[in-house]
C-alpha cells in the first residue's frame, strides 16, 4: 500500500520527463487508456483544419475485417457454370431478395440479403497481404518514408469521443495498418482483447485484483504531487494539461457508460448464442454494444490471415470458418436493425484482396486481386442489391469495377468527411483522405 506523507516535495533533479511518464504508467494500474490519453494531453503532431463537414450524421462505422483474403467465389460471388477447374465444390443458394445467391454455408446471411449491397466488381492493385492490407485499410499503398493513417483513426481524429468512450476500438487486437500512422498515438485504436474468453474484463476498466479503491487513491494523490513538482520545475511548463489523462483514466474506470458497453455477459444468452460463441460472434456483439454507446469505429477479425486459404480452402471454409462468420454477420445486421441503429452504423465486411479462381494443388486457392467482394450494409446503403459483375471465372471484373480508392470515398462520405480534404503531415507534406477516389453513389 502506497502511504501518504506529508512532505509534498519531489527532489529536483531525481526525477526525467521519461521517468514521468513511466510512473504515471505504471503507477497507475497500467492504463493503456491512460497512455492514449497521454499522447492526446502531450499533444502529437495532427492536422490543424478539420475535414467533418457541417451538418455531418453521427454515425459509426463497424469493419469485419476478414484478414488473409477471402474467396469471392465461393462466398458471394459463386460461378456454378464456371469452368470445373475454377467453380469449386458449393453451391449457391437463393437468399431473401429475389434473383441475389450466396453460398450455401451462409444461410443465416441469406435471410438478411435485404439489408446488404453486394460490390462484386472490387479491384486492388495489391496481392501482396501486408501492403494490400495497408491499401484496404489506409487508401494508400505502403510507404517507407510515411505511414498513413488507418480509417478508424481518421474518423477518430474527426469525429472524436462520444460519452467519454475510446472512439476507435479494436476486437481482439490490433495488426498491423490499424494505427494512426502520422496522425500520432492519440489517434490509435484501443484493443478491446477477446470477449469470447470466459470472464471476459477489459483491463483498462477493472482494477486488479490485489488493489483496492483506496489504493487507487492513495497512487492518484501521489501521482498528483509528482505533477505539481514538475509544473513548478519545468520553466516551459509542458506538462500543464498532462494531469488530465490521468483524469480521464480515472473517471472512465467509474464510468457506468464505459461498465455498460464493455459489460457483454449483461447480454441474455440466447442473444449470444445467436451471435455464435466464437471470437467473431462475440467479438460482433461487442460491437453492437460499443457503437449503440458511442464509440466511433470497430474492427472486428478473428486474427491474423485467418482467411488465407492456400490449402484445404473448401474444408476450411465449410467446417470453421463460413459457419463462425455467417452466424455472427446475420445475427449483426438483425440486431442493428430491431434496435433502430442499421441506419446509424456503417457495416463493411472485406478482406484484403480475393482468391484465385483456378483451385491449386492443394485444394486451396492463392492471393487475387483483380476482382474480389466487398459487402455493406447500414448508414443509409440500399440493401437487396448487387453492384458490379465480374466474368464467369471471377477473374476480371466486368462491370462497373470500383477501386480501393472509391471505397475509402464512400466510407468517409457516409461519416460526413470531406474525402477531399488535404491533412499536412508532421513534415509539411499533403495527403488527402481519399487518393482519387469517388463515392459509389449506386449503394444509396
Amino acid at each position: 500500500m502506497v502511504s501518504k506523507c506529508d512532505c509534498g516535495q519531489v527532489p529536483a533533479g531525481l526525477f526525467g520527463r521519461r521517468d514521468f511518464i513511466r510512473i504515471g504508467s505504471l503507477g497507475m494500474f497500467g492504463l493503456g487508456l491512460r497512455d492514449l490519453f497521454a499522447m492526446q494531453a502531450l499533444g502529437n503532431e495532427t492536422p490543424a483544419h478539420s475535414a467533418l463537414k457541417a451538418g455531418a450524421p453521427d454515425r459509426s462505422v463497424i469493419l469485419v475485417w476478414l484478414s488473409g483474403g477471402p474467396p469471392h467465389m465461393d462466398t458471394f460471388d459463386m460461378k456454378p457454370d464456371g469452368p470445373k477447374e475454377t467453380r469449386g465444390t458449393f453451391k449457391p443458394i437463393p437468399t431473401n431478395v429475389s434473383g441475389i445467391q450466396v453460398c450455401e454455408h451462409l444461410p443465416h446471411t441469406a435471410k438478411q440479403a435485404d439489408k446488404y449491397a453486394i460490390i462484386r466488381s472490387m479491384t486492388s492493385r495489391e496481392a501482396n497481404h501486408e501492403r494490400a492490407i495497408n491499401y484496404l485499410l489506409t487508401g494508400y499503398l505502403p510507404l517507407q518514408t510515411l505511414e498513413f493513417p488507418s480509417m478508424g483513426s481518421v474518423i477518430s481524429k474527426e469525429h472524436g469521443p462520444k460519452n467519454g468512450l475510446p472512439a476507435y476500438v479494436t476486437v481482439p487486437n490490433i495488426y498491423p495498418s490499424f494505427g494512426a500512422g502520422f496522425l500520432g498515438g492519440a489517434y490509435g485504436p484501443f484493443i478491446a482483447g477477446d470477449p469470447n474468453v470466459s470472464g471476459y474484463k477489459v483491463r483498462d476498466l477493472t482494477l486488479p485484483t490485489d488493489i483496492d479503491w483506496e489504493r487507487v487513491n492513495n497512487r492518484k494523490w501521489l501521482l498528483s504531487q509528482i505533477d505539481q513538482q514538475f509544473k513548478a520545475i519545468d520553466a516551459n511548463n509542458e506538462f500543464k494539461t498532462v494531469d488530465t489523462f490521468y483524469e480521464k483514466a480515472y473517471d472512465l474506470m467509474q464510468s457506468a457508460v464505459a461498465k455498460k458497453a464493455f459489460d457483454i455477459e449483461a447480454e441474455p444468452e440466447a442473444v449470444r448464442n445467436r451471435y455464435g460463441r466464437t471470437p467473431v460472434g462475440q467479438g460482433c456483439l461487442l460491437a453492437r454494444r460499443l457503437v449503440e454507446n458511442g464509440v466511433r469505429f470497430v474492427t472486428v477479425s478473428k486474427g491474423w490471415l485467418n482467411w488465407d486459404t492456400h490449402g484445404r480452402n473448401f474444408t476450411t471454409l465449410e467446417k470453421l470458418l463460413l459457419p463462425e462468420l455467417d452466424m455472427a454477420y446475420s445475427a449483426l445486421l438483425e440486431d442493428l436493425h430491431q434496435r433502430g441503429l442499421l441506419e446509424s452504423t456503417l457495416v463493411v465486411m472485406m478482406g484484403e484482396f480475393g482468391r484465385t479462381p483456378e483451385v491449386n494443388s492443394d485444394a486451396g486457392r492463392d492471393h487475387w486481386s483483380k476482382a474480389f467482394t466487398v459487402v455493406m450494409a447500414g448508414g443509409g446503403v440500399k440493401g437487396g442489391q448487387v453492384l458490379g459483375a465480374t466474368d464467369a471465372k471471377a477473374a476480371e471484373a466486368t462491370r462497373d469495377p470500383y477501386q480501393v480508392e472509391d471505397l475509402m470515398a464512400t466510407i468517409y462520405d457516409r461519416v460526413g468527411l470531406d474525402f477531399t480534404h488535404e491533412y499536412e503531415t508532421p513534415i509539411g507534406r499533403p495527403v488527402k483522405l481519399s487518393n482519387g477516389g469517388q463515392v459509389i453513389s449506386k449503394l444509396f
